[in-house]
Parts: structure tokens; C-alpha cells; sequence
């Protein structure tokens, strides 16, 4: 059963399903250098369904994003250890960009963030990714550090705060 979360235009904001991951996967190759196993998606989905969204236009799928929980220090410095929830991957085909649908994505899976009560939600950008970057501060997050050489091909990656 599919859980229509809003929709924008004719695109549809809806929790991800089983039958979505081989179109995710597809996206996240032709949009992402970082690319995960099968199994990876698969076990996100089980354990975190309400922040695993995608993005469909006439029954197809054009974006999604994927989190999980994670438990550690704060990005804030707070004492003690918090429940954070951790943009794992987020992407948009091509054609489908500048229609809201990354903004949407992100909403979404905050939302179910914070129906699992995180304290805290963040993701890592790459520094050249500017837009990406607008989009994330647009939406209240901010840049909390740099980390040197965190991607594969040796790019520095902002890391990205919302406090909830």
C-alpha cells in the first residue's frame, strides 16, 4: 500500500517500497559517484521506512532520499549521546531538478526523523556542490565543519547541521 505524503504538480512524494529500490538504485548511479549494494538499500528501508521517500512522476520514480539513526555526539556539542538521524544518500534525476522535489524530499524525511525523536538531523555535501549547499541552508541547516578528503576521489565534504 503506497503512503502519499503530498504532492507537487503531478509529482508524487510518497514513502519508498520494495518494488522502488531498482529504480533508486538506477537514479543514485546516474546521479551519485557514491554507490551502495543492493543489500544496503534493502536493509535502510526495513529499518527506517518513514525516511526512505521518493519522488514519482507518472509512475516512475525520479528522486529519493534514504536516512538512518544513528546514536553518537552531538554536531552540537551537546554533553552525552544523541539520537541523530543521517542523510545516507539524496538525489534527483536530471530532467526532474528545480521542481521543489529535493526541498520536498528533505521535509519528508525530517518528518519521519522526528516521528522516530532524533535530536538532531544531518548530512554531508560535497563542497563543490553549490546548489545542493543553497538548498540545505535554505532549509535551516548549517555548516558545521569541513572534513577533508571524505569522498572516494578525495573531495572535502561539508557537514551539514539541523537542530531539531
Amino acid at each position: 500500500m503506497q503512503i502519499v505524503l503530498r504532492n507537487i504538480d503531478a509529482y508524487v512524494i510518497r514513502r519508498c517500497e520494495l518494488e522502488d529500490l531498482a529504480s533508486v538504485i538506477e537514479i543514485n548511479i546516474s546521479s551519485l559517484p557514491e554507490h551502495y549494494s543492493d543489500y544496503f538499500f534493502e536493509s535502510i528501508l526495513k529499518v527506517l521506512p518513514e525516511s526512505f521517500i521518493v519522488a514519482e512522476l507518472k509512475g516512475m520514480i525520479v528522486g529519493y532520499i534514504m536516512c538512518k539513526i544513528e546514536f553518537g555526539f552531538s554536531n552540537f556539542h551537546k554533553l552525552g549521546f544523541v539520537k541523530k538521524g543521517h542523510v545516507v544518500s539524496v538525489a534527483v534525476s536530471e530532467k526532474h531538478r528545480n521542481n521543489g522535489l529535493g526541498k520536498a524530499l528533505i521535509q519528508e524525511a525530517v518528518t519521519g526523523m522526528v516521528y522516530r525523536k532524533i535530536n538532531e538531523f544531518y548530512l554531508e555535501v560535497r563542497v563543490s556542490n553549490v546548489r545542493a549547499i543553497k538548498l540545505y541552508e535554505d532549509l535551516g541547516m548549517t555548516i558545521k565543519t569541513r572534513i577533508r578528503g571524505y569522498y572516494r576521489d578525495n573531495e572535502d565534504a561539508n557537514l551539514m547541521v539541523f537542530e531539531l
